[in-house]
């Protein structure tokens, strides 16, 4: 059944907790990117203008609960304050912050929130019972509030006591968010319109098994590249010098080419170095004449056409995972290159299941020419992979 969504709550005058992703990246106390916090926006704009009292909960990176000095330095620098500070800018309502995750402070400054304000509690992380879906610490958040809204898929494959746990006491609904997330998803992986061909792709073929077992279910071609692709040469007998391998999943390497006769396309060249850090000879080889101390980086040429051609005509495009070391810029031609010929196609529906891919995508400036781009690495994955996610399944359907 369909999940409710926002609009079917009846959100005026009612203190609505919203879990959002703001988990951006800040250094020196100022934000770098700011997309998580944009792509928020829908679901709160929409909440404000219909007189709900918004609380907004998110954590942000990973706290150390173990030692008592690394705590205090993550609690200092940790703090959603940069965040509350740059979504006051975005919106024409007031932003408040409470530099607090429970207490009095907290209660009466929720309790004082006017129709269209914004409460912005502190790092959700900084409580030790909210990786651990605390039932005392849900109930106690879930008090806070009349509604639940989950409008972070981000953190959706995750049990937690800010999604999991207020979302299983108070009414809930997803955000625009988290909606869109799920459409776009589903259509591309579960209804997609055919031929549907999958580009996965990073460093390691463990990551990417189930992915690329159930996509063989629905797609017609899957082109694999980056640093997986090392694992399916040495298990076809090929030499891949230094390059990128899990000796543990050759087996399983072999069995995804045997299921996957015909549909599965590997490069056919490739991008090799004789060292990673320092680089002194870089060059581009076939896949089986790789010598012996070189390793590959990036897919080469014959590739891209290869997998060029193998795309021309695909009404359905999931790509996960880099064919390459993007970040350098000797190395990210493949990774751009695939952007290109995905932007270039006509009519195509294009989703980018999240991670690596996606921030290379934006941050060359292909994020307007694909029809979804996913916020979420490891709940994307999970759910191309087939899996619920508890965030989502805790949600009331309609």
């Amino acid at each position: 059944m369909a999940k409710r969504t926002v609009k079917d709550l009846d959100v005026k005058g009612k203190k609505v907790i919203v879990r959002v992703d703001f988990n951006v990246p800040i250094t020196d106390g100022v934000i770098t990117d700011d997309n998580r916090i944009q792509g928020a926006l829908p679901t709160i704009n929409y909440l404000v203008d219909n007189g709900a009292k918004v609380i907004l909960m998110s954590h942000l990176g990973k706290v150390n609960h173990k030692d008592a000095e690394k705590l205090q330095a993550d609690m200092a620098s940790k703090s959603l304050l940069p965040v509350a500070n740059a979504l006051q800018k975005l919106v024409d309502a007031k932003v408040h912050f409470v530099a607090s995750t429970r207490g009095k402070e907290l209660e009466d400054s929720i309790n004082e929130l006017a129709e269209g304000e914004i409460l912005i509690v502190e790092n959700t992380r900084f409580e030790v019972g909210e990786t651990k879906n605390d039932s005392k610490l849900s109930e106690y958040w879930a008090s806070l509030g009349d509604l639940f809204v989950n409008d972070a898929f981000g953190t959706a494959h995750r049990a937690h006591a800010s999604n999991v746990g207020i979302g299983s006491i108070l009414p809930s609904a997803l955000g625009f968010l988290v909606e869109k997330e799920v459409e776009m998803l589903s259509k591309a992986v579960y209804n997609a319109e055919k031929p549907v061909v999958a580009i996965i792709g990073g460093a390691k073929v463990s990551d990417k098994i189930l992915v690329i077992e159930n996509l063989l279910k629905t797609a017609d071609k899957i082109l694999i590249g980056g640093g997986m692709a090392y694992t399916f040469f040495k298990a076809q007998g090929l030499e891949i010098g230094n390059s990128l391998l899990e000796e543990d999943r050759l087996d399983v390497a072999k069995d995804i080419l045997e299921k996957g006769k015909g549909k599965i396309v590997l490069p056919v060249d490739h991008v090799i170095a004789n060292d990673f850090a320092n680089p002194t000879d870089v060059k581009t080889v076939d896949v089986d004449q790789t010598p012996k101390g070189y390793m590959g980086l990036d897919i080469g040429p014959k590739t891209l056409e290869l997998f060029r051609k193998e795309l021309d005509g695909a009404k359905t495009v999931i790509w996960n995972g880099p064919m390459g070391v993007f970040e350098k810029e000797q190395f990210a031609k493949g990774t751009i290159g695939i952007c290109e010929i995905i932007a270039d196609l006509p009519g195509a529906m294009s989703v980018i299941g999240g991670g690596d891919s996606a921030s290379a995508a934006i941050n060359n400036g292909f994020a307007d020419d694909f029809s979804h781009i996913s916020t979420g690495g490891g709940a994307s994955l999970e759910f191309m992979e087939g899996k619920e996610l508890p965030g989502i399944a805790i949600v009331q359907d309609k």
